[in-house]
Parts: C-alpha cells; structure tokens; sequence
C-alpha cells in the first residue's frame, strides 16, 4: 500500500524542502538547486 507523504502541490506552492543522499555521497537540498527558478524534479527508482 502506498504512503500519503501530505498533500499534492498547488501552482505556485514552494517544493517541500527534501534533502536526498547522492549515489557517489553526500547529501543534496532540492530547494537549494530550484531556489528562484522554475524546476522539474524527476525521481528514478532503479531498475524494475
């Protein structure tokens, strides 16, 4: 069963500000790569 993780964006809503761990290491703030700018932010879940 999939988890609601809160509600779905509206236009012009602010991205939740997630922080991801990068394949090679380390961390990355989504809001620090999409700050003032319009941005798509596409998530691959590995190989099926």
């Amino acid at each position: 069963m999939a988890q609601s993780l809160g509600s779905k964006l509206d236009s012009g809503d602010a991205f939740p500000d997630l922080e991801l761990e990068l394949v090679g290491g380390g961390t990355q703030r989504i809001s620090a790569l999409a700050a003032g700018r319009w941005s798509v932010v596409l998530l691959y879940r590995g190989d099926w």
